[in-house]
């Protein structure tokens, strides 16, 4: 397996201004920003800045948008790897490829995301046969965190944080959750993304209860439909 063929290749630019966050998470993320953008300033002082930062909560919540978010308000490439494509039976395959990854994303001085990180970051514990070789994969993964280095950004993203394992949990600076956005928070979304569209269009029935993504997925879908059988109604 090519693991360069893994890498997902995203030269998307998201403003960080267009992204939703909680309150909270948009404080400590500016100051991530800040800290990295006088980096050399700090390290004057011996001060390290935080560069691993570890996502999680809902699905479809901004997790993946607000890496790229981040990639694009430091001017950095950003390297993405979903965890799930990685894995291999064989362990020493895994570590290797993990390596390789994290290598590329030091040569370009970028942010590296990686999804669906509890893939690789189950507790070491749960189950006895394969607890030998969960271990080493842990304990390299451990080792690549620990020698990240500053003028990197690496983000991991997960939906099931509680069955990752506390040693890898720990190497993470920062530690943000993503829930389900409020009604508030959602009617600005759609007020963002109906926006584009004509007035006569906008009106649709706006679903709660939902994630970002969600909205998204069902703007797009509401906006085809409608624009296509006035398309056709005019014919």
């Amino acid at each position: 397996m090519n693991v360069y063929e893994l890498i997902i290749s995203d030269k998307e630019k998201v403003a960080l201004e267009d992204v939703f966050f909680s309150t909270e998470n948009k404080a400590i993320l500016n100051q991530i920003l800040k800290e990295h953008q006088y980096l050399e300033e700090l390290r004057v002082y011996n001060l390290p800045v935080d560069n691993k930062i570890l996502l999680y909560g809902d699905s479809g919540c901004g997790k993946t948008t607000t890496a790229k978010a981040i990639a694009t308000a430091l001017d950095k490439p950003i390297v993405i790897l979903s965890l799930s494509t990685v894995i291999s039976a064989r362990i020493g395959e895994t570590s290797k490829n993990l390596k390789a990854v994290f290598d590329q994303a030091i040569r370009q001085k970028a942010v590296l995301f990686l999804d669906e990180f509890d893939q690789i970051g189950k507790m070491r514990g749960n189950d006895d046969k394969e607890v030998g070789e969960m271990r080493r994969l842990v304990n390299t993964i451990i080792q690549l965190i620990d020698y990240f280095p500053l003028d990197c950004l690496l983000i991991c993203a997960t939906n099931h944080h509680d069955i990752i394992d506390r040693a890898l949990l720990r190497r993470f600076q920062l530690k943000l959750r993503f829930d389900m956005p409020e009604e508030e928070k959602l009617n600005s979304y759609y007020d963002k993304m109906l926006a584009p569209f004509p007035e006569h269009l906008k009106a649709i029935d706006r679903k709660y209860g939902v994630s970002f993504a969600e909205v998204k997925d069902y703007v797009h879908t509401t906006m085809k439909k409608r624009i296509i059988l006035e398309l056709e109604q005019k014919k």
